[in-house]
């Protein structure tokens, strides 16, 4: 029976979030229920693509890309794939009437990590932080909001803010990893080799503009998604603190990370702020 497959897809989906990333994963438990499965296919989904391009180094990137992309199109296109992580993904796309020009975008800016590693215009980097960030925050919201349009259009400027954060984020704590073993560069008109800090704080204050945007939307979400939504917000704005915090030199030559013991009081934190009625 298809259903016993999809119980396995789904397993494999939760399993890969909660190998790769055990702050996301901590944030989706948050989820309720009835939302929180779709939220680990869309991000097993993402995570696959994100380490063809970034890590499998002694194999043919661009033929495992392809194939990747060729059976993401069937699994949409039969709603089915052997592939537990697609079809995962191809049931929460059907499920909520992902648009696929979201999934078409996102796989446009992960296959442009397979060949452009400079980004030295704000178009050139503006359209890569939308497909490889903000589209994903909109596929979740499609998630939260269950259908609701109206609800989706009111909260789909922060929705892509809040993904255009956690990116920037990233791309600031991962700053060694990208430019020293990929030669990627994302910040334009930023001299990698020579950051300092007035560069760095210029990063930042992008960072938290977009943070300040995107927590507008928080606010807005459906009970069933705002917990978990908020505590990956308190994350992120830990970690961008911490790094802004650090001194430029340091960034370059260390991954910047949050301790366990810190992500424990924040949760503790945004759980009696949500309890409370905070946000």
């Amino acid at each position: 029976m298809k259903s016993i497959f999809d119980e396995v897809s789904f397993e494999c989906s939760r399993n890969v979030t909660k190998s790769y990333s055990t702050s996301f994963s901590a944030a989706v438990r948050m989820l309720a229920p009835s939302i929180r499965q779709d939220i680990y296919n869309i991000y097993g989904f993402v995570r696959f693509a994100d380490e063809i391009v970034d890590s499998f180094h002694d194999y043919n990137k661009d033929e495992l890309f392809d194939l990747f992309e060729n059976n993401l199109a069937l699994s949409l296109k039969h709603k089915i794939s052997l592939n537990p992580i697609l079809n995962s993904f191809q049931h929460t796309v059907l499920k909520y009437n992902i648009p696929i020009e979201l999934i078409n975008a996102f796989m446009k800016s992960m296959k442009l990590d397979l060949t452009k590693t400079v980004y030295k215009t704000d178009e050139e980097y503006k359209e890569y932080i939308f497909g490889s960030a903000d589209v994903v925050g909109l596929m979740c919201l499609k998630v939260f909001v269950k259908g609701d349009d109206a609800k989706y259009e009111e909260l789909k400027h922060s929705a892509m803010r809040l993904g255009s954060a956690f990116q920037k984020v990233n791309f600031l704590r991962d700053l060694k990893a990208d430019f020293e073993d990929l030669s990627r560069t994302y910040f334009p008109g930023t001299d990698l080799n020579k950051l300092d800090e007035v560069s760095k704080l210029k990063i930042i204050a992008e960072i938290e503009a977009d943070f300040e945007a995107g927590y507008a939307g928080i606010v807005g979400l459906p009970l069933e998604a705002k917990f978990g939504v908020y505590t990956a917000y308190i994350y992120y704005k830990k970690l961008l603190s911490k790094l802004k915090n650090t001194p430029s030199s340091e960034i370059k030559n260390t991954r910047i990370r949050v301790s366990d013991y810190q992500k424990y009081g924040l949760f503790a934190k945004c759980y009696f702020s949500y309890k409370l009625n905070i946000i």
